[in-house]
């Protein structure tokens, strides 16, 4: 069945950014050797008007092939975005590395450092190309994080920083034939800004040592992506042995619970945890945490009235009484959770913790 986006409105967030005390030093723009990275920054100067200057990528800039230094990184369980495809890298300083805090915790990442994300669709119509939509930089500057976001253009040749978040149409075609009109949202700043959100800062989401404990094949071959950061340079080789490690959120021989976890972990945590834009909330959905059914909302009443016959933030055993299951099985943006990053059903999310949900016993009085 076609799945139709609603535009997504104009969200009023008001993020505030708080600076180091001390800026750090300058970092110079990389010199091109044959060891060194070609990447160009300069940390006094970004963010760059145009992606392309930073020459992340060789050859025909849409193709996403990386140059020396800019390695590519994939989450065991990826977050939800309409269905698209997303690239992933991180590039960093000479000499500079990250280091292990926690399993639940972002790296802790030196000045400089740059992640990079580009979502994408296959199969975009009329001539069933790849279609680049936009590519979004977190870039570690004076102690903060800074968000650097880039529409790309029609003909797939450059990306324009663009700040104020912009919808691209387009119409793609899935593995089964099914065309899906799409009214993609790129996020604004403060979209950003409150994803990103970590007490009075920002951090990452997708860079948990426990989201990245897998094997990646690299052009060298497979190796677990942690111990490939330490090859490269990237990462303190002090981090635990035992990490413990999300399931895949869609991998069928994992207990259903632990999908479930893994999927809230990285779609709903980053709001829904002590110092998100959505602490106000019972919910704490990390995947330390819940463990603990109390904080997945098993037999929790919502904060307010919410819906006819919803009495639970989880009913056990009955998903048409669970506030978690009616927001993740709804378009409305009043409504939808998560309220960003989402415009349509992901149905097999929805199927998921439906299934989950139903499968819990009813104790809840």
């Amino acid at each position: 069945m076609q799945r139709t986006s609603i535009p997504l409105l104009a969200i009023g967030l008001v993020i505030a950014v708080f600076l180091a005390c001390r800026k750090a030093p300058s970092l110079p723009p990389a010199v091109p050797s044959s060891t060194i990275s070609t990447v160009v920054f300069n940390i006094d100067s970004v963010p760059y008007a145009r992606l392309s200057q930073y020459h992340f990528f060789e050859g025909t800039m849409a193709d996403l092939q990386p140059v020396d230094g800019v390695l590519p990184y994939a989450p065991i369980t990826p977050a939800f975005g309409d269905y698209s495809s997303k690239a992933r890298f991180v590039w960093m300083p000479p000499g500079r590395k990250a280091s292990y805090v926690a399993d639940g915790r972002s790296l802790e990442f030196p000045e400089g450092t740059v992640l990079i994300k580009t979502p994408y669709y296959d199969q975009v119509l009329p001539n069933h190309n790849r279609r680049v939509l936009d590519t979004r930089l977190m870039i570690k500057k004076n102690g903060t994080w800074v968000f650097a976001e880039y529409v790309w253009n029609v003909e797939q040749t450059e990306a324009y920083l663009d700040l104020n978040g912009v919808n691209v149409p387009l119409t793609w075609v899935d593995p089964d034939g099914q065309p899906h009109d799409e009214l993609y949202h790129v996020p604004s700043e403060g979209e950003c800004g409150a994803c990103h959100k970590y007490f009075d800062g920002r951090t990452p989401i997708g860079t948990k040592p426990q989201n990245l404990n897998r094997t990646l094949t690299y052009s060298e071959g497979p190796m677990n992506q942690l111990a490939k950061w330490v090859a490269q340079g990237y990462l303190d080789n002090g981090y635990p042995a035992t990490i413990e490690t999300v399931a895949k959120w869609d991998d069928p021989d994992e207990p259903m619970d632990r999908r479930v976890r893994a999927y809230l972990d990285m779609n709903c945590s980053h709001c829904h945890f002590a110092g998100g834009f959505c602490s106000y909330r019972p919910m704490r959905l990390d995947w330390q945490e819940t463990a603990d059914p109390v904080n997945l909302g098993v037999c929790v009443p919502p904060q307010d009235p919410f819906a006819p016959g919803v009495d639970y933030i989880v009913h056990a055993g009955n998903a048409n009484r669970s506030m978690l299951y009616y927001r993740i099985n709804s378009t409305e943006e009043a409504v939808r959770m998560p309220l960003l990053e989402r415009t349509v059903k992901h149905q097999e999310a929805v199927q998921l913790i439906g299934d989950w949900i139903n499968s819990l016993p009813d104790t809840c009085q």
